[in-house]
């Protein structure tokens, strides 16, 4: 390792740096910056930049200091406070045509509500000419590595029978000059939108195809006609200067949380002068009318461009906080140029260290999705884009990338970034594969991140003005510790040694390949072979464990298992029953326990949230672990104990008194109605977590079902109702996949744990024993004793399961184990809900000891593994 010490040094970073980039801003080191202003980031590498950057400590205070000293009216108004926002307002706007050098005389501001709704006003205020006979029409232009947004323009356009044309990038280097159209005097207005910078790679589109496009030196596309550019400079103005004196877009949309972090939800349109006067405008609001009748069809619109655009009352105060956001960068930086240079210093270095990372077979460690070598900071931002690969080129999903690094405390951007186009491109995505995806249950945002052995997006870090080398430090030695060491950077093997840190089950004695994809083959018992009031059921015929693992099974198994079929296998039972009634509390450990039509009576009926009505979790607040709920069910009440806390109890029967206001919460995106439990209780947590907050409980009238959602992404809505659990009624773990991984995290740290303390971090209600580790990957469907469940699919492991349930300490070895045993994946354990056809009615009940009896997924002894996997 000593290599990658090497390369990550601080001496091997300045060597690197590029002819005229600079690293900080001359003063002040970086460190010292980020120490003053950005305290709140504490241990935390922050790398989602051009998702939004981070507001400095100075400019929140310099903004609440204007407003404590100052009283700022509505501008439409003429009182002296209403005038004060008004020239402040008109201020800002000379200070941002400043900061892109130009003038009011060439440029106009509108201020909107981001850069979205910069781009929809233009689309809907463009001057769009349809064809007619004989005159050629409008066209609307956009490269396809592009936002959302700008592709939404397209269906404005298509509102008004003008043609869309998607143009790739390699596309606008082809087209010559002597392939101009002559113009004949024909002033039909054409369009075309491109980004300065693309949010998908950082790649830095000339500014020169702006002159070049408007002049007829550069065409998309050989119509007659006017050209008019539109340059997105979202992401580009966050870390680079734009000088609008020397290339003049008609229009340049803006979103200021890129550049300052605050404020939010507030963007800008910057006009060409000269072509504002030919945009539309239909709609008019408060503020915008010189005079209108309101009984008949009579409007004057304001003189000024920007009051005709800016319907109702402008966000003055966030508006005004822009001065402090401008005034706040130039201190801290000295100007965009010095930010330019900083930044690209830190991205070219993390790019060439990343792009050198090979496994000890020579396969790549990242596959980096770029269009430019990172030597030059005029073509190139400070955004890399890369998937994680394995030893076999294989990619590692997205999803599993952003967990991982959340164990480092790194933040990352993961998906396709609302740039389609761009993700197509690199990642060798068809048209019919978004579709087919689509299909599968794949939608943007969420965390499918491979379908059919491919990916639908990829991993995005990008460095800001605030950025340091400790940073893209910690970053790299992130990725060689998961993927060249499979431990703590520190204690790393030598790479040829690598191998030796995980050993495959095959290896380890095992007689039965369990990889969660290649388990052993079940035979399917038909019913006839069975009682006819048990559900069909399968049996495996694998050779049992080998002896040293079977007895520590049998030692760690309750009494009630140990009883051996004839075909020398052990009866899969359950051996453990936990509900957590407060969401992201200490489990209650049961020995029977009624079952509702929502899975474990009062499982998931309470949960703690903030002072927003937003859910706390162990992922926030791990001492949540430690407060342990205990019900009694003869008493008919729910006592609470944490240590240094008097127990606290609450009634198990719903107080109608108290259910106003009823409070409307969300859990995994799903929207749930409960009730405040009283001030009582929130003052109970509040003194434990040292923060305001509230206990809630679901009211009983609301219904939330859930939906199924298979490995492929495809989601199956269930009429099957939820508490306030995250998935699924129930969650299943086995023992003996958990001794596998304990093996392995045995391996890891050099000191085995006891079996109980990591099945506790899995927070599952049922527990099982069987004879293979895993196997419960493949099941479709179990009966418990009377009780019959569907399987759900796969529960996707988090950050939670590396906090330890007694201390609440945190370790990130358990989920990097828990990927490198499955195949780079974090599943553990099985999702499940009460069977839809289910004979029995409620309520029931569930005991420890019971027989499990499972349906497997639709395989078949002669089937390959490969078969066995896609099946």
């Amino acid at each position: 390792m000593e290599r990658w010490r090497e390369a990550l040094s601080f001496q091997s970073f300045q060597s690197r740096l590029p002819p005229g980039a600079a690293y900080g801003y001359g003063g002040e080191s970086p460190q010292g910056l980020r120490r003053r202003e950005f305290a709140r980031l504490g241990g935390m590498t922050y790398l989602d930049h051009a998702g939004t950057t981070l507001f400095p400590q100075s400019l929140l205070k310099a903004f609440t200091d204007d407003l404590n000293a100052n009283i700022y009216g509505n501008p439409h108004s003429q009182s002296i406070s209403s005038k004060l926002t008004y020239d402040t307002i008109e201020h800002v706007r000379y200070r941002l045509l400043q900061h892109f050098n130009t003038t009011v005389e060439d440029y106009t501001v509108i201020f909107t509500s981001g850069c979205t709704a910069a781009l929809k006003l233009v689309a809907e205020a463009f001057p769009w000419v349809p064809e007619s006979l004989g005159q050629p029409g409008s066209r609307f232009c956009y490269l396809t590595d592009s936002h959302t947004s700008v592709v939404g323009m397209r269906a404005v356009a298509a509102a008004v029978d003008v043609p869309s044309v998607p143009v790739k990038p390699q596309e606008m280097v082809s087209w010559a000059k002597d392939e101009r159209v002559e113009e004949q005097g024909c002033n039909t207005p054409l369009l075309f939108c491109y980004p300065a910078q693309s949010n998908f790679s950082g790649t830095k589109y000339p500014l020169s195809w702006i002159e070049e496009i408007k002049s007829g030196k550069l065409r998309p596309i050989s119509v007659p006609g006017k050209w008019f550019v539109l340059l997105d400079a979202a992401s580009y103005v966050s870390t680079s200067p734009l000088d609008l004196s020397a290339h003049q877009a008609d229009f340049v949309p803006l979103s200021f949380y890129k550049m300052f972090g605050f404020p939010t939800g507030l963007g800008a349109l910057l006009v060409k002068n000269e072509s504002a006067s030919r945009l539309r405008k239909t709609y008019f609001g408060g503020g915008t009318a010189a005079a209108y009748l309101a009984g008949e069809d009579f409007y004057s619109p304001r003189r000024s461009v920007a009051e005709r655009f800016e319907d109702g009352t402008v966000s003055f105060l966030d508006i005004i906080a822009l001065k402090h956001g401008f005034d706040a960068l130039e201190r801290l930086t000295g100007g965009m140029e010095n930010i330019k240079q900083h930044t690209f210093a830190l991205a070219q270095y993390t790019y060439t260290v990343l792009s050198t990372l090979t496994y000890a077979n020579g396969a790549r460690v990242v596959r980096i999705y770029n269009d430019t070598n990172f030597s030059n900071p005029d073509v190139q931002g400070p955004i890399i884009n890369f998937n994680v690969l394995d030893e076999n080129g294989e990619i590692v999903g997205f999803s599993q990338v952003d967990r991982l690094a959340g164990l480092y405390n790194i933040h990352v951007r993961t998906g396709c970034f609302c740039n389609t186009g761009a993700c197509q491109q690199h990642l060798g995505i068809s048209n019919d594969d978004i579709r087919k995806n689509l299909q599968a249950g794949h939608v943007c945002g969420d965390d499918i991140d491979v379908i059919n052995g491919r990916p639908t997006g990829s991993v995005r870090i990008s460095f800001g003005y605030m950025s340091t080398f400790e940073d893209a430090e910690t970053f790299l030695k992130f990725i060689i510790a998961t993927r060249l060491c499979g431990c703590n950077m520190v204690n790393c093997p030598p790479a040829a040694n690598v191998s030796q840190v995980t050993v495959s089950p095959k290896e380890n004695g095992y007689i039965c390949n369990n990889n969660v994809n290649k388990l052993p083959l079940k035979r399917i018992i038909t019913d006839s072979q069975l009682d006819t009031s048990s559900p069909s059921v399968v049996t495996p015929v694998c050779p049992p464990l080998p002896k040293e693992h079977s007895e520590r099974d049998k030692a760690e198994t309750s009494e009630n298992s140990t009883e051996v079929q004839q075909n020398g296998r052990m009866p899969v039972t359950v051996t453990n029953i936990y509900l957590y009634p407060i969401k992201s509390c200490a489990a209650f450990e049961v020995a029977q326990w009624p079952v509702g039509n929502q899975g474990l009576q009062y499982d998931r009926n309470w949960m703690v949230v903030n002072q927003n009505g937003v859910c706390i979790t162990q992922k926030q607040e791990p001492k949540l672990c430690l407060v342990q709920p205990l019900i009694d069910l003869e008493k008919n009440v729910m006592t609470i104990k944490a240590e240094g806390m008097d127990p606290i109890s609450v009634s198990l029967e719903e107080d109608s008194g108290s259910q106003t206001p009823v409070c409307h919460s969300k859990v995994c995106s799903h929207r749930v109605q409960t009730y405040s439990c009283g001030e009582r209780l929130a003052g109970w947590f509040s003194e434990f977590l040292g923060r305001q907050c509230y206990l809630i409980r679901q009211s009983s009238d609301f219904k939330r079902n859930a939906n199924q959602k298979h490995e492929k992404g495809e989601a199956t809505p269930t009429a099957a109702p939820l508490s306030l659990v995250n998935e699924a009624q129930y969650l299943l773990i086995n023992r003996t996949s958990v001794l596998q991984l304990s093996d392995q995290i045995t391996a890891r740290l050099g000191e085995s744990l006891p079996l109980q303390k990591l099945i506790h971090r899995f927070r599952a209600n049922i527990v099982i024993s069987t004879n293979e580790p895993f196997e419960e990957d493949k099941w479709d469907e179990i009966a418990i004793g009377s009780l019959h469940f569907k399987v759900m699919g796969p529960c996707h492991r988090c950050l939670v399961i590396c906090i330890d349930q007694q201390t609440g300490q945190r370790n990130k070895e358990f989920l990097q184990t828990l990927s490198s045993t499955k195949d780079r994946k974090t599943n553990f354990g099985i999702y499940l809900m009460n069977h839809p056809k289910s004979p029995f009615s409620f309520p029931n009940s569930l005991s420890v000891g019971s027989q499990v009896l499972s349906v497997v997924k639709n395989i078949t002894c002669s089937q390959s593994p490969e078969e066995q996997s896609s099946g």
